[in-house]
């Protein structure tokens, strides 16, 4: 043993498996080898890697274990409703920016983000409903609720305000929403209203579009135990945003933010950390649903 009673340091750096017998050559080591990872990754890549830690902690929520039952179904998506519903407004509010909404129309120079939008707001706002008809993903969620027998009160009178033109405040105030889903959409909304349309792209991609696939699949396991026949369009609903999600729309907004921020590392840094945020936004929520649903102590 070494003078001072220390041993000599081993580390194995897992890539090579080799033993270093200095521990600062192999931190190093590591450290090198990591920069050629990131150096060989896209700017898209490396900022997915950076949230991997939030976005597992989101994937291992407690709250889809508390989806037990029917009655625990509901209340879950009684709040999540809003963000069904505020997912819709960034996605139009990223229209409204990158597509001429107005009249009379002229070209936007951008003509790849507008078609990679456009896409996306086509099976978002007019997918198939199962049915035979078109429909928007809200309101499949909605008619979803209404057959799980799912209370609807609070997001329609919540609407009902907005389309009455009344403030958002006071439309929260008459629905009666919780203050967790108040918080989480007032925050979309301050994204949407600060207009940075890399920001913008990354609360999107990040917290919504590519992140709702694996929260997705945590609830569809739970339905096996809680569905009693009245779960079918949640189901058909979730199988949908599954398959658009995962299978096109993540890999579309992904383009999306890659077109909007090119080589600006500026652009690249507010994208995110509006990614970072977004996933805290959704984490608060599921901590506050999660809380309502334990049981009284």
């Amino acid at each position: 043993m070494p003078a001072g009673g220390l041993s000599t340091a081993i580390c194995i750096t897992p890539p090579y498996g080799r033993e270093v017998e200095d521990p600062v050559d192999c931190q190093n080591d590591n450290d090198h080898h990591e920069r050629k990872m990131l150096d060989s990754m896209s700017r898209l890549e490396q900022v997915h890697q950076r949230l991997t830690p939030l976005r597992a902690e989101l994937i291992d929520h407690s709250v889809y274990q508390q989806l037990v039952d029917l009655p625990a179904l509901c209340r879950f998506m009684e709040s999540h409703v809003f963000a069904v519903w505020d997912f819709m407004c960034l996605l139009k509010a990223l229209q409204t920016q990158l597509c001429w909404q107005d009249i009379p129309w002229f070209p936007r120079q951008n003509g790849l983000a507008s078609r990679l939008l456009n896409e996306i707001c086509l099976g978002e706002e007019s997918d198939e409903d199962g049915q035979g008809g078109y429909c928007s993903h809200f309101s499949l969620y909605h008619r979803a609720m209404c057959e799980a027998g799912a209370e609807t009160r609070q997001v329609d009178a919540f609407l009902a305000e907005l389309k009455a033109d009344e403030p958002m405040s006071r439309a929260f105030a008459v629905s009666g929403a919780a203050p967790c889903v108040q918080e989480f959409v007032t925050k979309t909304f301050g994204v949407i209203e600060a207009g940075q349309l890399c920001a913008m792209a990354g609360y999107f991609l990040f917290g919504r579009e590519d992140l709702l696939p694996d929260l997705f699949r945590q609830i569809v396991l739970q339905l096996n135990q809680v569905s009693d026949g009245k779960l079918s369009r949640f189901q058909y609903y979730l199988d949908r945003h599954i398959e658009l999600d995962e299978g096109r729309h993540a890999i579309l907004a992904g383009q999306l933010l890659e077109t909007l921020c090119g080589d600006d590392a500026a652009l690249w840094n507010q994208a995110e950390e509006a990614a970072c945020d977004a996933l805290r936004s959704r984490q608060a929520l599921w901590d506050a649903v999660s809380e309502s649903l334990a049981p009284p102590s």
